[in-house]
């Protein structure tokens, strides 16, 4: 401020001093003018400044601005400087806002976040795909408006948020299960969060279905058995047929126990996910193995060929390989009419894949449920696999086996024609 003064006291003695001198020449009138024009200097001098401020302000580039001299020179300086750390608050503030955006975009769950008036303020792609809402159309509409289910316009009205709301049939395929919830925040804002439950929903009627699955295979042994115990208990009868009673017991205790050892073993598959170790599997050992198996389940009704046709062995684990190939063999003993013929043959194929296959001239099975057979428990005819003694878990064991050693399962069969499982084995698995 004292360096402006002198400036200005400076001038107007300039001007005074130019005066007094044109007064002396000129006369008055000229002495008036002199002295104006020396005070309009610094007038026209700022008007030209801030003419020049004006221009970088419109272009938002006052920082770029060279500085002039004198006065003006420390005002646009603390005025460069004051809009430089303006601009770098607002981008921190926007990258940190960019931040949370992309956080947000990132989340798994659905985000919306609502105004006073339910209005959409923004929301996230997941909330627009759970929804079919588009961000750009939909800003500022009432949520209500374009989520129509009843349950949830009830649930925004009641304005009780405590416990979340499911929404089933939802996306653009009405295949999705949604948990929402609102949570308030800020001045009368909420923020809606969405989250996909859709595989806890199948999971856990995965698991309800396979509880009543097991309850009511092992309702039917355990029936049996009781009934017969009751028998032998209160009858009085003879050896021979207290042997026949024992017998059947016994088949239906193995039947639990086949049961049991089958649920045991998927157990344990479904718990490990990794890949199968790479152990060299002899094939000629297993394939000798199945032969005697087969024979033994059978008791000469069925006509078998065991084929190795390829000099390889598989890398995987033996047990898991032994016990897939024998649910295949043991499928077909049982679903092939006495006096049918079963084929059994390792051999190799196109791109050095090696196949396993098991062929038998059974009743064959419709098409409709081939994609259904290595469900759990699901069988194409359950009285008939009831008295051949199956399970309903040996192909969800196949699949789970097959996956492990990065093989494939593929079933072809025709009805009255017979059928053909196939395990194929990509040629990282096999070896000499």
């Amino acid at each position: 401020m004292i360096s402006a003064l002198a400036r200005f006291l400076f001038l107007v003695s300039l001007a005074l001093i130019a005066a007094f001198l044109s007064l002396e020449q000129f006369g008055p009138t000229w002495a008036i003018f002199v002295g104006l024009g020396f005070l309009s200097i610094p007038l026209i001098y700022s008007y030209i400044n801030l003419a020049r401020l004006g221009k970088y302000v419109q272009s938002d580039s006052v920082e770029l601005m060279p500085l002039p001299g004198g006065f003006w020179e420390e005002v646009f300086f603390k005025l460069q400087r004051l809009v430089k750390n303006l601009k770098e608050k607002m981008r921190s503030i926007e990258q940190q806002h960019n931040h949370f955006i992309e956080a947000f975009q990132a989340s798994p769950n659905g985000i919306v976040m609502l105004d006073e008036d339910d209005q959409i303020e923004w929301c996230n792609a997941i909330a627009e795909r759970f929804f079919g809402l588009i961000f750009k159309r939909d800003v500022l509409q009432r949520i209500n408006f374009l989520i129509r289910r009843p349950e949830f316009v009830q649930y925004l009205n009641k304005r009780d948020f405590e416990e979340p709301l499911l929404m089933e049939r939802m996306g653009p395929d009405s295949s999705l299960s949604l948990m929402l919830q609102v949570f308030p925040f800020g001045q009368n804002r909420h923020l809606l969060l969405v989250q996909n439950v859709t595989d806890l929903q199948k999971a856990d009627a995965m698991r309800r279905d396979f509880v009543a699955n097991v309850s009511h295979e092992m309702r039917t042994p355990i029936t049996v058995l009781m009934g017969f115990l009751e028998t032998v208990q209160s009858l009085d009868l003879e050896r021979e047929q207290r042997d026949q009673y024992f017998e059947m017991m016994m088949s239906q205790a193995q039947r639990m126990k086949g049961l049991v050892e089958d649920l045991l073993t998927l157990a344990n598959l479904e718990a490990n996910a990794l890949p199968a170790v790479s152990t060299r599997v002899n094939l000629e050992t297993v394939m000798a193995y199945l032969r005697n198996d087969a024979e033994a389940l059978s008791q000469g009704k069925h006509v078998f060929s065991f084929e190795n046709a390829a000099a390889v062995n598989i890398l995987g684990d033996e047990r898991e390989i032994l016990s897939a190939f024998s649910n295949l063999v043991s499928n077909a003993i049982r679903y092939t009419p006495d006096s049918g013929s079963i084929h059994v043959k390792w051999k190799m194929i196109a791109q050095d894949q090696g196949e396993f296959s098991v062929s038998d001239t059974g009743p064959g099975i419709a098409s409709e449920h081939i994609s259904r057979l290595t469900e759990r428990f699901y069988r194409v005819d359950r009285s008939r696999s009831r008295d051949t003694g199956g399970t309903g878990l040996g192909l969800a064991i196949v699949k789970h086996i097959a996956s492990r050693h990065q093989a494939q399962l593929i079933i072809e069969s025709t009805p009255g024609r017979g059928s053909t499982f196939m395990l194929r084995f990509p040629k990282e698995r096999l070896s000499e």
